[in-house]
């Protein structure tokens, strides 16, 4: 497969093209950059240490999909979005591991997931889908007896908060439920709030040094406490666990994808 990696330039994107060039069954198509970034014009290869490719770091995000089999995006946003639009308009597919997309965003991803294949996941590492999966589980079986809390703490550069793999496992937990996370979540706490409700799902927010990635799920009751956590040392996993998502999307059809789908769990 012919996987393009947009925002090649940056840190995680660097890494991406790393793990399309060390997967098997896979090439890289190229990459792109925001027009003026110094990496637009850079052989690919060079920018990420691994000698010459011949493939030029592109700021046409159209002309990559258009030679792609499937693009792997962890961008922003704003750029997410026309990304999306730009893989509907050319039938390619999408892997997209940015954060921070708000409801209307995601109802856009939606959209254009009803023309190509879309994975869309919070987080790329295959142990923490793993937890997600057991956070429903847990959440559907001890029910609302239990306190649900979810700490994250993420290095000091993070700028979304709470982490979407935090409410990423709100959600999760709130499924497990069968509420919606919004009707339930508090996402900080401050003063004299109160005892807290029934059935609340808590979040706590940690930045600080070069974490790359700890999260714990807290499940607490009168007598006993069982937590549920994954802690990522090095952002090679989440680069992994895209490539393998986009190796997935060959021959899949239209729909927005989950990365347990891609696992099977």
């Amino acid at each position: 497969m012919k996987i393009g990696i947009v925002g090649c330039g940056g840190r995680m994107g660097r890494m991406l093209v790393g793990a399309v060039l060390e997967a098997e069954g896979c090439t890289v198509a190229g990459g792109t950059e925001r027009p003026g970034s110094d990496a637009v014009g850079r052989d690919l290869g060079e920018l990420v240490g691994r000698g010459t490719l011949d493939r030029m770091v592109g700021d046409d995000p159209k002309l990559l999909f258009e030679a792609s089999d499937v693009v792997i995006d962890f961008t922003s946003p704003s750029a997410t979005l026309l990304h999306a639009g730009l893989a509907a308009e050319t039938r390619t597919a999408l892997v997209v591991g940015t954060t921070g997309l708000s409801p209307e965003d995601e109802a856009e991803l939606k959209a254009a997931a009803d023309r190509t294949a879309i994975v869309y996941a919070p987080n790329y590492s295959v142990g923490v889908n793993l937890l997600l999966a057991l956070t429903e589980r847990a959440a559907a079986i001890l029910g609302d007896d239990y306190d649900i809390d979810i700490l994250e703490m993420h290095h000091r550069h993070k700028v979304d908060s709470p982490s979407g793999t935090a409410l990423g496992l709100g959600r999760a937990a709130a499924h497990g439920r069968n509420v919606a996370l919004d009707s339930v979540w508090r996402k900080s706490r401050d003063g004299l709030i109160g005892a807290r409700p029934r059935g609340e799902i808590g979040f706590a927010t940690l930045r600080g040094g070069d974490v790359v990635g700890d999260h714990t799920v807290i499940f607490a009751a009168d007598g006993e406490r069982l937590e549920l956590g994954h802690k990522a040392s090095s952002r090679a996993v989440f680069a992994k666990g895209a490539v393998r998502a986009a190796l997935w999307t060959h021959g899949k059809g239209p729909g927005l994808y989950a990365m347990r789908d891609v696992l099977g769990l």
